[in-house]
């Protein structure tokens, strides 16, 4: 069974606009600092893009069950386009008023990620998901290689205006893709505030009341946790104050991982399918064994010199990536199965709360540790806890994280 226009149309959309992200992500980053030097402003724009997506996102989520899905993702991709390019044509670029930029451009987001996550099983059959995550997955990664050093080099040559401009046509390309998919949605308009609690109620409820879904969501939480300060903070502090490697090192072991789940997508997508999810418990026993040689690694223990340790970790990060891709879109895909469609979005847009509220705990945990603490250290602590975790998942839901 292969997979319908209306997917392809879905996923080509999402890379343009995500390529012309990327460009911008880069480049705003760089301007910020090249006026103003400082580390905070850069926090504040961090701030100001992840602080409206955890207010909103409840309340979008309603909105992306009620009104027509395709017309939302649609409407705001356009009208992100369209504040971009009031932005260049007004000549909004103090500081301050991107910032404001970036608030409402996240606020928008929330509400398009809303629409875009519920309608996309939609578009497939629900033994194709695997499939079509690995696809979109792999254009996603695909744009996050592609546009960070494309993002810099039109910085370089054309500044923050440049770059603006961009992504706003990425915006309005994307969205001209979005037009074309045939998707049918009967709109419940809201009539008042009182409507939108009992929604929240009832994606709420549906959450708790599901024992399935539950399991896969608090198994997530749980290796959200603990995994993303090791992403996010552990592995960057190694690389460049335990290792020494130079930026370009730095990069590269970045891009051997994306690379590696570029492939393990590629393998979802092209072989495995639905049968990957079978394999779930085995990659997560090789993730730890990953974790077990970076340790090793940057413990006094292994005796490498920098360019011996730069190229095993290479490797490593290849292997790792691929690992991770089994992981993450099976666990997509059973959770997107487990919704019915009617209530997918404030669902959806409930869990992706949850996630973003359990990121912070570890990064929170991590950074003062790391003051005190060797890095090798802290990531032992860190798989001893995922492989508690693992073991407890394994004995008491394995059925339910493993079975189809």
């Amino acid at each position: 069974m292969s997979l319908k226009g209306n997917f392809w149309l879905f996923a080509v959309g999402r890379f343009i606009s995500q390529l012309g992200w990327a460009v911008q992500d880069v480049a705003l980053p760089l301007y910020v600092l090249d006026k103003t030097h400082s580390g905070s402003m850069m926090t504040l724009f961090i701030l100001a893009e992840m602080v409206p997506v955890l207010i909103i996102m409840p309340f979008a989520g309603v909105v992306g069950d009620r009104y027509n899905r395709k017309h939302l993702m649609v409407g705001f991709d356009l009208a992100r386009g369209a504040l971009l390019f009031g932005v260049i044509t007004l000549d909004l670029l103090d500081i301050y008023q991107l910032l404001v930029v970036q608030v409402i451009m996240a606020s928008m987001g929330a509400f398009f990620s809303a629409g875009t996550g519920a309608m996309f099983p939609d578009l497939v059959e629900p033994d194709e998901l695997e499939k079509a995550n690995s696809i979109v997955s792999s254009l996603g990664i695909l744009a996050r290689l592609v546009g960070p050093a494309l993002g810099g080099f039109i910085y370089a040559i054309g500044g923050i205006k440049l770059a603006i401009l961009i992504n706003a046509v990425s915006f309005f390309g994307s969205g001209l893709f979005e037009i074309l998919i045939e998707y049918e949605w009967k709109t419940r308009e809201l009539e008042s505030f009182s409507q939108v609690v009992g929604d929240l109620k009832e994606g709420i409820g549906f959450l708790r009341s599901n024992r399935y879904l539950s399991t896969l969501m608090l198994f997530a939480l749980f290796m959200i946790a603990l995994g993303q300060p090791f992403g996010a903070v552990i592995m960057p502090y190694s690389y460049r104050e335990v290792l020494r490697f130079s930026s370009y090192q730095f990069g590269l072991l970045e891009s051997a991982f994306m690379g590696g789940a570029l492939i393990g997508n590629g393998l979802i997508a092209v072989k495995f399918g639905k049968k990957a999810g079978r394999y779930l418990f085995h990659s997560l026993l090789l993730d730890g064994v990953m974790i077990l040689a970076f340790t090793w690694v940057i413990s006094p223990f292994s005796g490498l010199g920098r360019n011996e340790a730069f190229f095993l970790l290479a490797g490593t990060n290849i292997l790792w990536g691929s690992i991770e891709a089994f992981i993450d879109v099976p666990l997509n895909s059973k959770i997107q199965r487990a919704i019915p469609s009617e209530l997918r979005g404030r669902v959806m847009s409930a869990m992706a709360v949850l996630m973003h509220l359990s990121s912070p705990l570890g990064l929170l945990a991590v950074g003062p540790l790391l003051d005190r603490f060797p890095a090798w250290k802290i990531t032992m602590v860190i798989w001893t806890g995922m492989g508690l975790v693992v073991a407890y998942f394994w004995m008491r839901h394995k059925k339910v994280l493993v079975g189809d």
